[in-house]
């Protein structure tokens, strides 16, 4: 998770609370926000475990090309992390 996307939700939640003092609308807005950080984690890990898959059939078939390209992905998917 991006320091980006944690300060947007935390200032999202923050907001919400301020502007309505409801308990179950605050605690539901904090679990809708949680379960989004949930599932992109859970996708950034298939897209990662699937470049990995690639880079691994690439090495088998002996494709340099496509271990490269692959492996470019891979750290550029990672950096952006």
């Amino acid at each position: 998770m991006s320091g980006v996307e944690n300060k947007y939700s935390y200032a999202k939640f923050i907001m919400a609370v301020g502007r309505n003092n409801s308990t179950a609308q605050a605690e539901k807005l904090l679990s809708e926000i949680y379960m989004d950080l949930f599932l992109k984690g859970i996708h950034r890990e298939q897209i990662k475990e699937r470049l990995i898959t690639l880079i691994d059939q690439s090495l088998d078939n002996r494709d340099e090309n496509g271990f490269l390209e692959y492996s470019r992905q891979l750290e550029k998917f990672e950096d952006a992390i």
